[in-house]
């Protein structure tokens, strides 16, 4: 990849995307991740306006303090570069509360991490809309287009996708190129919807770089019995999450109606 490269076609394809809409900038959410880190740092080297929101939510420390670390660098480094802070922790025990128990209560985690993510979401376009901003998504090629892992509207929910088209391995080599902090480059990817320090890897069992070689094999019309050992589990696991998670990578679908039923 030649990365400089890749960066000043990001930047150029942000910046001319949000003149040609009449948009003063950009909001993103910094989570102390690789993804938000670099796709702001991105946003930031337009000359752009860009809001950074910190959106804890019974949120681990050393994330916390990850993400303030990194605007604080992006502020020194950057101009027009601006933060909010908004605890959504009470926001969000006053919905768990409002919320009836259920029996499972595994599968009430799991929704619950979702709707951290469509909190912050909400969050995000509350801002947005306030200062006339886009809101700058921060999924790569594999969490989006591969295993589907991100929330369907709110992670999900963004209005443009600045490093969609880049593999996770890639993205380091951005962050790399850019110097980011090192706290951020060298942490475990974690989405932090959790309230713990839970990977990405020990929620999906597989490492980034497996996931792309996996994606990489499905592309060449590759199948499990192709494979064995731990190449046959890791393929297992991408096909498992690709096929589950199809409903966010296509288009809503529409029930289309005859035209004679309209006569």
């Amino acid at each position: 990849m030649q990365t400089e490269k890749v960066i000043d076609h990001i930047v150029k394809w942000l910046k001319d995307y949000a003149t040609s809409a009449n948009i003063k900038g950009f909001t993103i959410g910094i989570s102390g991740g690789i993804d938000s880190a670099v796709t702001s740092t991105l946003c930031a080297k337009t000359g752009l306006d860009l809001l950074c929101l910190e959106m804890p939510i019974h949120q681990a420390e050393n994330q916390v303090s990850r993400a303030s670390k990194h605007i604080d660098w992006l502020s020194s480094n950057y101009d027009k570069v601006s933060r909010q802070s908004v605890n959504l922790t009470p926001v969000f025990d006053a919905l768990v509360a409002a919320l009836p128990t259920v029996d499972n209560e595994e599968d009430r985690f799991m929704s619950l991490a979702n709707t951290r993510a469509r909190l912050r979401m909400t969050t995000l376009y509350y801002f947005a809309a306030l200062n006339g901003y886009l809101v700058a998504g921060t999924g790569n090629k594999v969490e989006d287009f591969g295993v589907g892992f991100y929330t369907k509207y709110g992670d999900g929910g963004v209005d443009l996708s600045p490093i969609a088209d880049l593999l996770k391995t890639q993205v380091y080599a951005i962050a790399d190129f850019l110097k980011i902090n090192d706290d951020i480059r060298q942490a475990a990817p974690t989405d932090g919807l959790w309230g713990d320090n839970r990977t990405d890897e020990d929620q999906i069992g597989a490492s980034y770089p497996e996931l792309e070689w996996a994606m990489k094999m499905k592309d060449e019309g590759k199948n499990v019995d192709d494979f064995t050992g731990r190449e046959k589990e890791v393929f297992a696991i991408f096909n498992k999450l690709n096929t589950a998670n199809q409903h966010k990578m296509v288009p809503i679908p529409i029930c289309k109606i005859p035209n004679a039923l309209f006569m």
